[in-house]
């Protein structure tokens, strides 16, 4: 073999199509375009979606649901994936080097999955019930998390009625 000699598999290269080339091309008179409509015609273009005026489907469709913002900041953790910390007493930073929440995470909360065999300390995490009471059964303590501070509304001063 040469260098000069290589040529490409048989079939490998296709002629390209020529469009709106004569009726015996296939592809002659409307070119593949279909008879008349917007697409038929050059800078023929609509919006995706777009049902001829007609309400598209996305619209129609009743919207369901909806994520929070916080939740990538909140984690679960299993009860019986606490002896990987390796510590009596637990903490956010704690389960966090324990690479068993995000590093991210701000807040965390401990979930009845798995049986509790050590005793444990755990403050400023959130606990299920069920989890709370094999973390004492167990023998260790749960420390109640201190309640968020109410958030007072602003009222708008009423309108004195004109006295008639």
């Amino acid at each position: 073999m040469e260098l000069n000699t290589i040529k490409p598999a048989p079939g490998a290269n296709k002629a390209r199509k020529r469009v709106a080339r004569g009726g015996g091309s296939g592809l002659g008179k409307t070119a593949g375009r279909g008879h008349k409509g917007q697409k038929s015609r050059a800078g023929g273009y609509h919006k995706v979606g777009f049902e001829g005026g007609q309400m598209p489907l996305q619209r129609r469709l009743p919207k369901r649901g909806f994520l929070a913002t916080t939740i990538t900041k909140a984690a679960e953790v299993r009860s019986g994936d606490l002896a990987k910390v390796g510590a009596e007493a637990i903490d956010l930073d704690g389960l966090k080097k324990a690479k068993l929440i995000p590093a991210d995470a701000t807040r965390a909360k401990i979930i009845l999955a798995g049986k509790v065999e050590k005793q444990f300390s755990v403050s400023g995490i959130a606990a299920s019930k069920g989890a709370k009471e094999a973390i004492v059964k167990a023998g260790g303590k749960v420390a109640d998390l201190p309640a968020p501070p109410p958030v007072e509304k602003k009222l708008k001063p009423k309108a004195k009625q004109a006295a008639a």
